[in-house]
């Protein structure tokens, strides 16, 4: 079985690469560079040194995966006829794509592989930067970087940040994070005769010339908590403070029970703002909104019996189980299809629970009465329960008007139970036209509100009350509001 030896050229000159990593350069004859680009090779040139680098390839592709690619599969196809030896910048196991797809690749393609040592640039790094990894650090891939992943409170080392392009990336997921002119240092050829270390603000790092082969970023911790506001640790934070023993004595003393209200006032808050358009509301509401999600998540928390990582884990699990079509081989054409996949998956999950005693058990009480009317009749509808078109919810609707003017005597309360069936039959014929009660309702109460906000502008500008107007020509103003569209 022929093999692949991999060794690491280190972070610095000849003067630190390791002697027995120097020997074998010297007495192998297959060897293969991942790049010529680093200061060693200069130096193992001049004592004559033979070897066919990869540098060519990274002119072939867009993306460095396909680089990786090509490069393994050569190594591979190479070993087959003889031993090869593999160099690589750094540590092989450090920051080293193509050692990885190697040692996942290599056994199946009956090649023994062999992983030498080589000093890693993060030994270089922290000796330049004076930083102690024991007080947290990440290392993250420049070519492949996201700011979701960056831990911002810990000293963060973006390695292979070869060039501008790279550093562009780079820079504009950390900016989504950190402020423009956040202080960064770019590293190159760390521990070496060319060592540079240059601090620079953030918005900067994709101007720089001096990026190469060789470059690292370093971004220092966060110090300033005002810059941590968007990390949602930083929200669990806050709101723990708040509830914790010396915090705000309204938040500690609030309850699951107490919330409830703020919940309903919070959504309906934000329905007005996606109503209004109005996308500075929308960020406000929806931040008001997650609060009280926090609350109750930190409640049951405090109580033992539950924490955020389980609502988001039960959320996560939930949306990957009933989007097959997106995360599995479930097949949905439209979105009628995923609706009714949705239901269908939904019916599955509550097979072996308990049963409720009615089908309408699931419809919350705590909806608003529209709401709650369709939903219920929603329910009833699934099992056959229905008219079979509109104009036979409408004739319902006649009917219960017939009814309710029918009675001249009716009781406060006999009268409440047939306005409540005329509401219930109209929500019917909503649901037969697409239209949602709630929402219709609502815009009706926005309608009035403008209009009437009219009608007041210009009896303010009579300089008369009013209780000075007959009804008649209030009602003219009201006509010239909708007749201008208010």
């Amino acid at each position: 079985m022929n093999k692949i030896k991999i060794i690491g050229l280190g972070a610095g000159d000849l003067n630190q690469l390791p002697l027995g990593v120097y020997k074998t350069i010297q007495n192998t004859e297959n060897l293969y560079l991942r790049t010529k680009e680093h200061p060693v090779v200069e130096e193992l040139i001049k004592e004559g040194a033979h070897f066919q680098s990869f540098d060519e390839v990274y002119e072939k592709y867009d993306t460095f995966e396909a680089v990786y690619e090509e490069i393994t599969n050569v190594l591979l196809n190479a070993a087959q006829s003889e031993d090869v030896t593999y160099a690589v910048p750094g540590h092989p196991l450090v920051a080293e794509r193509t050692v990885q797809l190697l040692i996942e690749r290599a056994e199946q393609s009956g090649i023994q592989l062999e992983v030498g040592g080589g000093q890693s640039f993060l030994d270089a790094l922290f000796q330049a930067l004076r930083i102690d990894p024991v007080e947290g650090f990440q290392l993250l891939d420049g070519t492949d970087f996201s700011v979701e992943e960056a831990q911002l409170r810990q000293h963060i080392i973006i390695g292979q940040v070869y060039d501008q392009f790279v550093a562009s990336d780079v820079k504009l997921e950390l900016m989504e994070r950190l402020p423009h002119d956040y202080p960064v240092f770019i590293v190159t050829a760390a521990g070496s005769s060319q060592e540079n270390i240059k601090k620079v603000e953030l918005v900067e790092l994709d101007r720089e010339v001096e990026l190469n082969n060789l470059t690292s970023l370093y971004v220092p911790p966060v110090q300033d908590e005002t810059i941590l506001y968007k990390d949602f640790a930083k929200l669990k934070e806050i709101i723990a403070i708040l509830r914790g023993p010396d915090g705000c004595p309204w938040d500690r003393k609030q309850t699951h029970e107490s919330l409830r209200k703020y919940v309903i006032e919070e959504a309906y808050e934000l329905i007005d703002a996606i109503n209004n358009d109005d996308i500075d509301n929308m960020i406000e509401e929806l931040g008001d909104l997650l609060l009280q999600i926090m609350l109750h998540a930190q409640i049951g928390e405090d109580e033992g019996f539950f924490s955020i990582t389980d609502v988001i884990e039960g959320i996560s699990e939930k949306m990957i189980r009933r989007h097959p079509h997106v995360f599995g081989e479930g097949q949905a054409e439209d979105a009628e299809e995923v609706v009714k996949n949705w239901q269908e998956i939904k019916k599955e999950e509550k097979a072996g629970k308990e049963e409720k005693t009615s089908l309408l058990d699931s419809v919350p009480r705590s909806f608003p009465g529209l709401m709650r009317a369709e939903e219920l009749q929603k329910k009833a509808a699934s099992v056959g329960f229905d008219w079979d078109e509109a104009d036979a919810a409408w004739e319902k609707v006649k009917e219960e008007i017939r009814e309710f003017e029918a009675e001249k005597e009716l009781s406060s309360e006999k009268m409440k139970l047939e306005y409540g069936d005329i509401l219930f039959a109209f929500v019917n014929v909503a649901r037969f036209l697409g239209l949602n009660p709630e929402e219709a309702i609502h815009e009706t109460n926005e309608k009035f509100i403008r209009r009437f906000n009219y009608i007041e502008d210009r009896v303010k500008e009579t300089g008369r009350e009013f209780a000075d107007f007959q009804l008649e020509e209030l009602d003219q103003y009201w006509e010239e509001a909708k007749k201008s569209g208010i």
